[in-house]
């Protein structure tokens, strides 16, 4: 019999360890894959992006699916709390651009061994390539855990299993069939930070294809023409779509505006120049051409944007190669600005859940206990991570809210009673 049985050993399920382990020795992790926290080793390119330094207001802000759900765990536990947790431990974090932190030494398995290494202090048995078939709970309160191997008891069950993006991982959505059997509600499930499809012409015949455009502001329209959702940073054109950050934080706005206006293709626009108002753009385009009026268009704009996506603008709007700024009209240069400003192009979806870094959707918050992650439906089952229907942007948003919930979970696990 033990304490808490934790089915997941990605980072929600280590740091629940962790926490369960500080007050109960009798603590076992279930893990279906070999390798604890193979998510947490391949985060941040390899680097691991394990918390954000940002103020809870920002962090929140930046998990659109239901951040605020947070502020409960987080007065419990929060961003400063990871940081304290590793760098006690000789895990020394730096800060990058917009709060990220990741460890000074660049390695994400240093995080891992970090957690790895604290629970085997704590006596927590582990075992690996262990898949659990099925969880049920007696009217006693005791959980029966089963695997193909053996069956396992225990007075608190934690569901760490992740959601079911980077499937590689050993995220394969099995939690959500352990929540339903216990009577828990799964909200739907959608890829969140994922590259977006296109059905346009221009992306099928690849005339973009593997053009990085810096600090654009892509949005994803309404029905109405107004954006959205804005995000303001870099961008690239794939053979299917667009991908990179401004892309992937769009990603979930395009499923959700789908829902919206019930179509398969929605629109996109993008802004190359989201520091300039059209006017200041004007200006600097007629001042390039006045310098050079005798040149093609092309050759007195070089140096505006990047080659291939100034000729694609000047193909947009139906400007001959040849034409020189003598022959502009004012329509054909407002046309041009237009573009720049504010390209739309068409979407039909992004890539699928099994190619996103983060599942939108998961187990309902209206049935868990948010100070301290207990199932209102099932006394002494716990849920963390990317289980539950919250998600982030990268950026360590996703790893905080696991840590966190990871965290509360297993600190009141540890302590939970039967009902006899």
């Amino acid at each position: 019999m033990y304490q808490t049985i934790i089915i997941g050993g990605g980072p929600s399920g280590l740091m629940a360890a962790v926490a369960a382990s500080s007050n109960s020795n009798q603590v076992l992790i279930l893990e279906k894959k070999k390798g604890l926290g193979r998510k947490l080793k391949i985060s941040g390119g390899g680097r691991c992006n394990v918390t954000n330094r940002l103020p809870y207001a920002e962090i929140i802000k930046n998990i659109p699916g239901n951040g605020k759900f947070l502020y409960s765990p987080f007065s419990i536990f929060d961003n400063e709390s990871i940081i304290e947790f590793f760098e006690d431990r000789g895990v020394k974090l730096k800060e990058e651009d917009h709060g990220r932190m990741f460890p000074v030494s660049n390695k994400a398995q240093d995080v891992v061994d970090t957690l790895v290494s604290t629970i085997n202090e704590q006596q927590v048995t582990v075992k690996e390539e262990t898949a659990v078939t099925h969880l049920s709970v007696n009217e006693d309160g005791i959980f029966k855990v089963e695997t193909a191997q053996q069956i396992y008891e225990a007075m608190s069950v934690i569901i760490a299993t992740g959601g079911t993006s980077v499937p590689q991982t050993g995220s394969t959505g099995d939690g959500y069939q352990f929540a339903i059997s216990l009577g828990h509600s799964i909200t739907e499930l959608f890829p969140t930070e994922v590259p977006i499809t296109s059905p346009e012409r221009f992306i099928k015949n690849k005339t973009l294809k593997g053009l990085s455009l810096k600090d654009v502001e892509l949005s994803v329209l309404k029905k109405n023409g107004k954006k959205r959702i804005s995000h303001q940073m870099d961008m690239i054109f794939t053979h299917f779509g667009v991908s990179g950050p401004a892309a992937l934080r769009c990603s979930q706005f395009v499923y959700k505006e789908q829902k919206n206006q019930k179509k398969k293709e929605i629109l996109m626009s993008l802004d190359a120049f989201p520091e300039l108002n059209q006017e200041e753009l004007t200006q600097q385009i007629r001042r390039m051409l006045k310098d050079e009026p005798d040149k093609f268009i092309k050759n007195s704009l070089h140096g505006l944007i990047e080659e291939r996506y100034l000729l694609f603008i000047l193909e947009q709007a139906n400007i001959d190669n040849e034409t020189t700024s003598h022959h502009l009209s004012n329509q054909q240069l407002n046309t041009i600005v237009n573009l720049l400003k504010g390209f739309t192009f068409k979407v039909n979806g992004t890539l699928p859940i099994d190619k996103a870094f983060v599942t939108g959707g998961g187990v309902s918050l209206k049935e868990i206990e948010p100070k301290t992650m207990m199932s209102k439906l099932v006394p002494g089952l716990f849920l963390c991570g990317e289980v539950l229907d919250i998600h982030g942007y990268t950026g360590g948003y996703n790893i905080t809210s696991a840590l966190v919930t990871g965290h509360v979970a297993g600190l009141n696990a540890g302590k939970h009673k039967s009902i006899k």
